[in-house]
């Protein structure tokens, strides 16, 4: 695979991005040193050519050329590297600011705020480029936003948090991997201004879809069902709710509620269908090709091309060119070609968990699916078809399998069931939707087939609700690390590699794979159990102390639920407990790696006259004189949690200033930890 030059240069262009993402490169050098190297490569062709002979330098000069051309893709194309930036306006950044807004997506809203992706036209009076994050208060205003809408908005950019305990979800990396780095939260309308609105291919698509909404409505669909045809046939998922949507993650269905390789792979095979009679005129092959792309993108337009749509679509695209060149094509040619477009327009695709798993599903089922599928060749026809819809779940499960443990923490055990079951009718799904779609909007949609197809997406519903209630094969609580991520794909690659060509070597390298994951995990287990940790979690009224030795973990606080919290439940995945002990009680002194914490609450219990503290922690609002406590006691680190007011942490961190102690606020820097290794 790797002798194509397309997957070459695809890796190539993929180190690059990775080397200019984590080595800070200014786009001016990057500029002169690419022309440079082009200019090189350009003139070591034309001698190559005269020479009729390709040579290493030339190779490297490529190697170099596409490199650079990786790295200054991603320079490019983030936002803050672009002098009309509106960061570069931003001199004070908690100053209040009037910006003009143009709202670019409606993201899924919480129990609080509507959510919009915006992107600011103007910032106090100044042309200025960028995208914001929109938070509006449900009592704010009447209705919601649409796409397109421009707005005005006095108010203040605050940067988006970290994640306030560790292995959180970083919420803030995931954001600027979409060029966003502040928020903007509006309360009430004298802030808020509706001034204008555009109208773009964006907003039109956003009305259609919002007019086919109405015409369901008004056919009476509603509930869950709306919300998957939503998901299914449009590609916005705002509205399914959250129990539903980790049904269907449970049940390893959750790639059917987003537009993804799989819906455009049926959609492509539906459109060839309709088609293929042109291709008894002449230059009909041409024609099909130039229709089912601009058909493909058309759809790409009304679902909203969100990442996966494109990824999709362009993948689809780069194979529909392949079908009908009347040329042989090389699938592996194809799926990298278009991932290297992809990567050169968007490069920060690279680091989006759908980019990531929609590629190596298609990668694993291009290249597994085959040889299982070779063990068993059923005669019975509907057999045979179970089969290979059998082999093609195994081989992207195998590919994704790693990744989704990674980020996830889970494994669907029931996967093949899921598919076995709803990929069949997939298909039917799709074209019924279309045709449900086509009927509501011209007010034709008999009111039998409209119950029929909501009874069929009710039956999807409850069927994946059936599969994800079997907990019981479903692997959750794992947990890898990224090295053993990379040695994981590393040994299943020469696992493979050995069972098509059965070489010594190459049962030689995957034995040393394994070896390798073996001295890895024992190394991390290693560090895990001689190392110790004292932790102050931060959650919002609420108080939880954590103490971890070696492989076993403490909690302490005072509710008696904390133990299921979810950043609890991630602190121990990641650290991988032998056992975890919750302790429900006021525990007032902590003695660890040489430092006195005296826990001070609302309690006050904290009259200990034989001991020096050098850390005190205050929880639940406690109604002390600070300066009094720290002149007693003379602490060199004050830590306040997310269980106090926040005027009392205001007027804490004012003494402290005075006192010159240092001061460290939970709600504002995250979880307090102290550290003890091995010797």
């Amino acid at each position: 695979m790797l002798r194509f030059i397309p997957v070459q240069l695809t890796l190539y262009l993929i180190i690059g991005i990775l080397f200019a993402t984590y080595y800070s490169v200014e786009p001016e050098i990057i500029g002169v040193v690419s022309l440079f190297f082009v200019v090189c490569l350009a003139l070591v062709y034309v001698v190559s050519t005269r020479l009729n002979r390709i040579g290493f330098v030339f190779s490297i000069l490529v190697f170099i050329v596409v490199t650079l051309i990786g790295a200054a893709s991603i320079i490019y194309k983030t936002q803050t590297n672009k002098t009309n930036h509106y960061t570069k306006q931003l001199t004070v950044l908690d100053s209040v600011n009037v910006s003009t807004l143009l709202i670019r997506k409606e993201l899924k809203s919480n129990d609080f705020y509507f959510k919009y992706k915006a992107e600011i036209q103007e910032l106090n009076s100044k042309k200025v480029t960028g995208k914001v994050l929109l938070n509006i208060q449900k009592d704010s205003i009447n209705s919601n936003l649409k796409v397109d809408d421009l707005i005005l908005v006095k108010n203040v950019f605050k940067t988006i948090p970290l994640p306030k305990n560790p292995f959180g979800f970083n919420y803030k990396k995931y954001l600027e991997n979409q060029q966003i780095f502040h928020q903007i939260t509006v309360y009430n309308n004298q802030h808020f201004k509706k001034v204008g609105k555009r109208k773009t291919i964006i907003s039109i698509a956003a009305v259609f879809r919002e007019n086919i909404n109405n015409s369901l409505i008004k056919n009476g669909f509603k509930n869950e069902e709306l919300a998957v045809i939503n998901a299914l046939l449009l590609g916005q998922r705002q509205t399914v709710s959250k129990d539903l949507l980790t049904d269907y993650s449970k049940a390893g269905a959750i790639h059917i509620l987003a537009v993804s390789g799989l819906h455009i792979g049926i959609i492509l095979l539906i459109l060839s269908f309709i088609l293929k009679p042109l291709e008894l005129f002449k230059n009909g092959k041409i024609f099909i090709s130039i229709a089912i792309i601009i058909l493909l993108w058309m759809y790409a337009v009304v679902a909203g091309l969100s990442p996966s749509v494109v990824r999709a679509v362009t993948m689809f695209s780069a194979l529909t060119i392949g079908i009908y060149a009347n040329k042989p094509t090389n699938i592996y040619n194809t799926l990298f070609i278009s991932m290297f477009f992809l990567l050169l327009i968007h490069p920060f695709y690279l680091f989006e968990v759908g980019f990531q798993l929609s590629y190596l599903a298609v990668f694993s089922i291009v290249w597994l699916q085959p040889k299982f599928a070779s063990v068993w060749q059923p005669k019975i026809w509907i057999i045979n078809k179970l089969w290979q819809l059998l082999t093609v779940s195994l081989a992207a499960q195998i590919g994704v399998a790693p990744l989704s443990i990674f980020y996830f923490n889970q494994f669907p055990g029931l996967f093949f069931v899921s598919n076995l079951v709803i990929i069949p009718f997939l298909g039917f799904l799709l074209v019924a939707g279309f045709l449900v779609i086509a009927l509501a909007l011209v007010d034709l949609l008999p009111k039998v087939i409209a119950e029929a197809y909501q009874f069929i997406i009710g039956l999807l519903n409850y069927f994946v609700g059936w599969v994800a209630s079997h907990e019981e094969f479903i692997l959750d609580s794992l947990s890898i690390s990224f090295s053993i991520l990379i040695l994981w794909y590393v040994s299943f690659l020469l696992l493979f590699k050995w069972i098509e060509k059965k070489l010594f070597y190459r049962f030689t390298l995957f034995l040393t794979s394994l070896l390798l994951i073996s001295t890895v995990l024992i190394f991390e287990k290693y560090n895990v159990e001689t190392s110790s940790q004292f932790i102050v979690f931060h959650k919002n009224k609420e108080s939880v102390i954590g103490l971890k030795n070696g492989n076993s973990f403490k909690i302490y606080s005072n509710d008696s639920i904390f133990n299921n919290r979810g950043f609890i439940r991630d602190y121990s995945l990641k650290n991988r407990f032998n056992k975890s002990e919750f302790i429900k009680s006021n525990v007032n002194y902590f003695n660890f790696n040489n430092e006195e914490i005296l826990v001070v609450d609302s309690l006050l219990l904290f009259e200990f006259n034989s001991i020096n503290p050098t850390i005190i922690l205050l929880q639940n609002s406690p109604k002390i004189n600070l300066e009094r406590l720290i002149n007693t006691y003379k602490p060199k680190l004050i830590v306040a949690d997310g269980s106090n007011y926040k005027s009392s942490i205001f007027n804490w961190s004012k003494t402290c200033i005075k006192k010159k102690t240092p001061f460290y606020d939970t709600s504002q820097k995250g979880a307090f930890i102290l550290n003890k290794y091995a010797n």
